[in-house]
């Protein structure tokens, strides 16, 4: 067997044990950090560090998990249900969005008038931070869950609206040409052509919305208050419960990444090869 071949063998083990490498690294970082933490808040270091160990995190988390679904009233409510309200405003704000951007991002796409029309509007309100739009959408909705999920709405539109007008203005003109030489309509040529060669970059643009979206929910909702994630989080803080706080951080953690992980894997099953 040549050098070449050699090397390439071996090329390909790595790259097939590279997952389990790198699961096995993550979690030894996990329990250094993990070990860490104990250890700076136990014993004589307990009073010092102020926080919780995790154990005791976890010992906490092990109870809220067993009941997440518990209502004792309007500030005592599971982790279930938190998650439910929060979850429900950002899937409502993120759908809207998506059905004004991705047409809209068509539209833009496909004709250079109207991108050059909207560009300027979308650069103007881009930067502004979604919680800029809170006092607003209070003052004008009066409700506290209709104005989070009109933030959510207003911080989620812009990746999808620029990503989708991106990868249909990126559709290789020789697809196009081909739709015409089969005398396929507008709205055919966009179906059949234009969508599934843009959905990569459409479908990036809403899994970097979604983040977006999951990060500004939280924030909201420590604003105004009532149910949800983030106010559990703030409640919790004012009540100085430290193991509900970290425990809740971690489960926005975990849900944000459920969120994007779904979206990843249907950016791979729509990419294809040249």
């Amino acid at each position: 067997m040549s050098e070449a071949s050699r090397s390439r063998g071996v090329d390909a083990r790595e790259a097939r044990s590279l997952p389990l490498r790198a699961t096995l690294l993550s979690l030894a970082i996990l329990v250094v950090l993990l070990g860490a933490w104990e250890l700076a808040t136990s014993g004589a270091n307990k009073t010092r560090a102020g926080l919780p160990a995790p154990s005791q995190v976890a010992a906490y988390a092990v109870g809220e998990l067993a009941h997440p679904f518990y209502d004792n009233g309007p500030n005592d409510k599971g982790i279930g249900i938190q998650l439910a309200f929060s979850i429900a405003r950002v899937l409502s704000g993120y759908a809207i969005a998506a059905l004004l951007a991705i047409p809209l991002g068509f539209l833009m796409g496909m004709s250079p008038l109207w991108q050059r029309a909207l560009g300027p509007f979308i650069q103007v309100l881009k930067p502004i931070s979604p919680l800029a739009w809170m006092p607003l959408a209070l003052y004008t909705i009066r409700d506290s869950t209709l104005s989070s999920i009109f933030v959510i709405f207003i911080c989620s539109i812009w990746p999808m609206l620029i990503n989708t007008a991106f990868g249909v203005a990126s559709v290789r003109r020789n697809l196009i040409d081909v739709a015409r030489t089969h005398e396929l309509s507008k709205w055919e040529t966009a179906i059949r052509v234009i969508l599934p060669a843009a959905a990569p970059t459409i479908l990036t643009g809403m899994r970097i919305s979604i983040g977006i979206s999951w990060l500004v929910i939280v924030a909201a909702e420590m604003l105004v208050g009532g149910t949800g994630i983030g106010y559990t989080v703030w409640n919790e803080w004012n009540n100085l419960n430290l193991n509900s706080v970290i425990f809740s951080i971690g489960m926005i953690g975990l849900i944000g990444v459920a969120f994007d992980q779904v979206l990843a894997r249907a950016i791979r099953a729509v990419q294809y090869v040249d």
